[in-house]
């Protein structure tokens, strides 16, 4: 029985819109695909092992795949790839798109992991020192609530991820199921990233227990090596935990981080995201604009 293109719940608006099918893998794997006579185009090879994925890192890809699809657009020159574990389904869908395709483009990384994925995919690697403006940056998040508003920052990459944010025409969030709440800091506890320059961070550490009332906020320190976690700017970064009330309004408590001498950035993303896509357990994506509308995107076999 074929889906309803439109139905209503709870008096939103939702829309089934077919998921385009994969694209054919991109020739450069068996070899440079010649163009125009003698030039021939650099080969591209996905970053994804073929194997059998797990329903969440399924949910990625898929979120993943509908978000390139709609918004890595031909005519697209200039694209932004963010940091994540969603993000190498990003580079796969648009490695997908082919040698001839990707020919012309050039794609600017948040951090040490997009650089080398952009790298070893064989897709052109820019700056965006060159490139200021960017058409569309894809990146993933830890969270993100009913505005849009997302928490970003749980692999120290916040600072970057918001410059290529602000330079891009279009900012696009990619996500799985568990990362789509009603109010930040709902399944994310760990807390608000902030970046802060090293010779301060006891300071901010004492503004953002007594005078911002996050009593818990503390300084991120690192897995397999002693000490701090440093950031690829060579920064510190702090976890801050609010309450659920103070959550509800993100962007008051950026501002007010912001203002703290020693901050660099904030990993609260507002008023930022066009679009935010989230891969489901049972193989849909649902996508959210920021002027409040909402697709059920349903699954295939594709």
């Amino acid at each position: 029985m074929p889906l309803p293109t439109q139905v209503s719940v709870k008096g939103i608006e939702i829309h089934a819109v077919p998921l385009p099918p994969m694209a054919p893998p991109a020739t450069g794997a068996q070899g440079p695909t010649p163009h125009h006579g003698s030039t021939r185009l650099k080969p591209l090879k996905s970053p994804i092992q073929e194997g059998k994925l797990s329903v969440i890192e399924r949910s990625k890809q898929l979120a993943a795949w509908t978000a390139v699809d709609e918004h890595v657009l031909p005519e697209y020159r200039v694209i932004g790839i963010g940091s994540g574990s969603t993000v190498p389904y990003v580079v796969e869908r648009i490695v997908s798109q082919g040698a001839e395709a990707n020919k012309d483009r050039v794609f600017i990384p948040t951090g040490f992991q997009s650089k080398e994925l952009i790298v070893s995919s064989g897709l052109s690697l820019g700056d965006v020192d060159q490139y200021p403006t960017i058409d569309v940056t894809l990146d993933g998040a830890d969270e993100v609530d009913t505005q849009l508003n997302c928490i970003k920052g749980g692999g120290a990459c916040h600072l970057r991820e918001k410059v290529l944010a602000e330079a891009a025409t279009t900012f696009i969030l990619v996500a799985d199921y568990r990362k789509n709440v009603e109010y930040l800091g709902t399944n994310f506890k760990a807390g608000v990233p902030i970046e802060v320059v090293p010779f301060a961070y006891a300071k901010v550490l004492q503004n953002l227990h007594q005078v911002l009332n996050s009593p818990k906020a503390t300084l991120r320190m690192a897995v397999a090596k002693a000490g701090p976690v440093v950031s690829d700017n060579g920064n510190f970064i702090i976890d801050a935990p609010f309450d659920v009330e103070r959550m509800k309004e993100p962007y008051k408590i950026m501002a007010q981080i912001k203002m703290l001498t020693g901050v660099v950035e904030v990993g609260l993303f507002c008023h930022m995201a066009r679009a935010a896509y989230f891969g489901n357990q049972d193989g849909s994506v649902t996508a959210k604009w920021n002027d409040g509308k909402i697709q059920e995107i349903p699954a295939t076999n594709s």
